[in-house]
């Protein structure tokens, strides 16, 4: 296999067609409509406003998809990234349409991604250096009563369409809520109070917004959790599996392609014992023959070496370590272009334990993101653990596939660099890069690579869970047998899965309520490494691994079932 010297964004400059034409209008289309995406998405102007989470704001965003997938259907492709955009928009727009009128968003709540996260999560990326940019979340903030009427009113129109999310998930989000409803601790109210334009303190008008935005917010949730609790909680089924047809409509959104859940279902539960087997050897290296993870955890776990202590090394052992990676793939297995060498690793406000990634801003005033959000009481943190999860965010992993997205402006139009993102190519890639970076030898000490494939069984359990107690599969025996329901995913968790008991039970409430998600991050790994294998069939002696890197990453965002022509 040889690498050359291609560069990752290094394409001759297109000229737009009438197809990118009808992609940029519904970006920017989306934008008005989405506020809060188009925050997450980078693009400016929009800061100041709110999304509408009614029905009939989520009318709007269905009806844009459909006249957009007309004016589509007229359309002819000039060139090949034409006929990617056309394929790759009409699958994800078309599958809008049916999750729309399926009602699946009326019943947009569980414990990590539904409206009630997005209203909070949304300030973490909004900038806070200026006078302006504080007034910009005053006026954000002063809209989230008006965005939790709408978010009501949907769910109360999903209780009548017969679409409820399970109580499971309405019980944990009434704590989450309730938090937020909190008039001392509430976010809300503490960031507005942290107001700091130009290093000083807010004052004046400024921080009178601020604060009254911030409790007025507050006192919204506390509405949204009167409605969950009063309302919701009474009508919310019991059972948490969504029903084989439900789930194969999700699976397809996260995924980007139509999957064999029975085929699925059984390799994840052949991938687990590979993966169980692969994590003893590594063991075994660590703590000798027989020895359990227990074992190797407590002597890696003594090691000075492999520890940190407060989140102040931590964020500084993330930087260094995005850093290194970058510098080291660069010029060898990657060329990677100077905007993309900046990352920013921070601790997030929040305190769930979730480590992630934001992309740029369109312009790159805004750099890529890694956030750890740490627990309330942690201060000791293993980077054995965690390397391999700084490189699945980082390089090569989430940075480098999304910030080149929104790098290659003169070849992607800006759907394809803003909004095109299917979970399974995206987490997919990212899965496929921590492997990569072990057969690029960044994995050599055993307790990095226990940690890497202690994450990759955490993911095949995953495919296991959220299949088999959504589609309502049998459990083998030794997992209780009869039908998967919380209670045998729990065990199989707890014994696969080596995690805080309370992390793992927010895991297992995040697939329980998140159906086909989860998943789609071993299925996509999948999918990639079959691209690759194919076409290193098909090129042989010739495969450059580099280039078709280069390729892929040029894409950008599309879904799974259109990546293998694309790449072709």
């Amino acid at each position: 296999m040889r690498l050359t010297t291609a560069k990752v964004g290094e394409v001759s400059e297109r000229t737009p067609s009438a197809i990118d034409a009808i992609a940029d209008t519904y970006t920017s289309r989306l934008a008005e409509l989405n506020p809060l995406e188009a925050t997450f998405m980078g693009i400016a102007g929009h800061d100041h406003q709110m999304s509408d989470f009614s029905p009939q704001g989520l009318a709007e965003v269905a009806q844009l998809d459909r006249d957009t997938l007309t004016a589509l259907a007229a359309a002819v492709p000039v060139d090949d990234t034409d006929r990617v955009t056309l394929a790759a928009m009409r699958d994800r727009l078309g599958l809008g349409v049916e999750i729309y009128e399926a009602g699946e968003l009326f019943a947009d709540l569980n414990v990590i991604a539904s409206p009630l996260q997005n209203l909070r999560d949304v300030l973490d990326l909004m900038p806070t250096a200026t006078v302006d940019d504080w007034a910009n979340i005053a006026a954000r903030t002063r809209l989230i009563p008006d965005a939790v009427r709408g978010y009501i009113a949907s769910l109360r129109e999903g209780v009548h369409r017969g679409v409820v999310p399970a109580q499971r998930q309405v019980d944990e989000c009434i704590k989450q809520a309730a938090e937020l409803a909190d008039p001392s601790s509430s976010f809300f109210v503490t960031f507005a109070a942290g107001a700091s334009p130009d290093g000083t303190a807010a004052v004046g008008g400024l921080a009178n917004d601020l604060a009254l935005a911030g409790r007025n917010a507050a006192s919204a949730y506390g509405d949204l959790v009167d409605f969950l609790s009063d309302e919701l909680a009474g009508v919310a089924p019991v059972a948490d599996a969504v029903g084989r047809e439900r789930y194969a409509l999700h699976s397809r959104g996260f995924v980007g392609a139509e999957v064999d859940l029975d085929e699925t279902y059984a390799w994840g539960l052949d991938e687990l014992e590979r993966m169980a087997a692969e994590q003893q050897e590594i063991i075994e290296q660590l703590a000798g023959p027989g020895a359990t993870m227990a074992d190797a955890v407590k002597v890696l776990d003594n090691d000075p070496a492999l520890t940190l202590q407060g989140t102040e090394a931590l964020k500084e052992w993330m930087q260094t370590t995005a850093d290194a990676a970058i510098a080291a793939l660069d010029g060898t297995h990657f060329d990677i272009p100077a905007q993309l060498h900046t990352i920013e690793c921070l601790i997030a406000p929040t305190e769930n334990g979730g480590i992630y990634y934001t992309g740029p801003s369109d312009d790159f005033s805004r750099p890529g993101r890694m956030w750890w959000s740490v627990p309330p009481g942690v201060t000791k943190f293993a980077t054995w653990r965690e390397k391999t999860t700084v490189y699945h965010e980082g390089v090569p992993g989430h940075h480098l596939q999304i910030a080149q997205a929104v790098l290659v402006r003169d070849q992607l139009n800006s759907w394809r660099r803003l909004v095109s993102w299917s979970s399974g190519h995206g987490e997919g890639w990212a899965l496929y890069a921590e492997r990569l970076m072990e057969e690029f030898g960044f994995m050599e000490h055993p307790g990095d690579r226990l940690g890497l494939v202690d994450g990759q069984r955490m993911r095949a359990a995953r495919v296991v869970v959220d299949i088999g107690v959504h589609c309502g599969l049998p459990a083998p025996a030794r997992w209780g047998g009869g039908i998967w329901d919380a209670d045998k995913a729990w065990e199989l968790l707890k014994a696969n899965v080596n995690m805080d008991e309370s992390f793992l039970r927010f895991e297992l409430n995040r697939y329980l309520g998140w159906p086909g998600q989860a998943p789609s991050y071993k299925i996509g790994q999948r999918l990639w490494e079959q691209a690759r294998a194919e076409a290193q069939t098909k090129a042989g002696a010739s495969f450059d691994l580099k280039a078709w890197h280069t390729k892929a990453l040029n894409l950008g965002s599309v879904p799974l079932a259109i990546l293998p022509e694309a790449l072709a």
